[in-house]
């Protein structure tokens, strides 16, 4: 995993457009950088993550709630 920081000016550009169709647990490893896939399952079960549900036994991210999240993250660190 690259140690990466993120300046003012990364955070404060605008934001990347999400995908239209509903994300995987992969996804969010992936768009976040995170190191594992268990880390979003901690999430989920601590009620810290995203909102998430089921379809079947696949678990499934709305876009528009993981942006909100996002914000709601970016908004307690300021």
């Amino acid at each position: 995993m690259a140690n990466r920081r993120l300046s003012l000016a990364d955070v404060a550009a605008e934001p990347r457009p999400l995908p239209s169709r509903y994300l995987t647990p992969e996804d969010l490893v992936e768009m976040f950088d995170l190191p594992s896939i268990e880390t979003v399952y901690q999430w989920r079960r601590k009620r810290t993550g995203p909102r998430g549900f089921r379809v079947g036994r696949h678990l499934r991210f709305d876009p528009i709630d993981v942006r909100a999240w996002v914000d709601a993250q970016l908004g307690e660190a300021a």
